[in-house]
This record gives structure tokens, sequence and C-alpha cells, in this order.
């Protein structure tokens, strides 16, 4: 959905027109409230707002996943360190960093 002209408002008017605004986001609509002539905030329906986040939350379940996958990958062609030398690695890295 592209954001039309009147779909971004100045947020000292969406005050004063605020019932208005909510009315039309719930139609389907979405508005970018400005600041100084910025982007500052948008309001989107409340559904909406839920499916962004559970497409936010399968992709982070996609990502570990695919790292998981690599993984595997991985320790089964013999790309792995033993835990010791890892362990030693990280001392090393968190020290050089101090």
């Amino acid at each position: 959905m592209s954001i039309r002209t009147q779909d971004v408002v100045p947020i000292s008017e969406a005050r004063s027109r605020l019932t208005e605004l909510a009315e039309d986001v719930v139609a389907g609509a979405e508005k970018v409230l400005t600041k100084n002539g910025s982007a500052y905030v948008a309001l989107v329906d409340a559904r909406k707002l839920d499916y962004y986040h559970a497409l936010e939350a399968e992709h982070g379940r996609l990502v570990m996943l695919d790292d998981a996958e690599k993984a595997l990958a991985d320790a089964v062609s013999g790309r792995v360190k033993p835990l010791s030398e890892l362990r030693d690695s990280m001392q090393r890295r968190t020290a050089t960093r101090k």
C-alpha cells in the first residue's frame, strides 16, 4: 500500500483530528505523522500491527533455522572446533577488547 499525500499529516494537526484519522486507519488507510516536516510516527490498524509483529517473529524463526542448518552442515563436514579451543579464542578476544 502506498502512502498518499493526504495520508501525511503534521502532528500538530493530528491532535485535533485524531478521531477522524483513527477512523480512516481502521477503514484501511495508514497515516504518517510528521514533526518539523519529517516523518515521525505512523498510525496503523491494531490488527495490522499484530500481523507485522507475527511476520517479524516468523522471520526470526527462519533466520534461526537457517543458522541451525548451516551449523549442522559444518558439523557433518568436520568444520568444527573443540569446545575448549572455542572458549580460549573467546577469552582472548574478550581480553583484547578491554
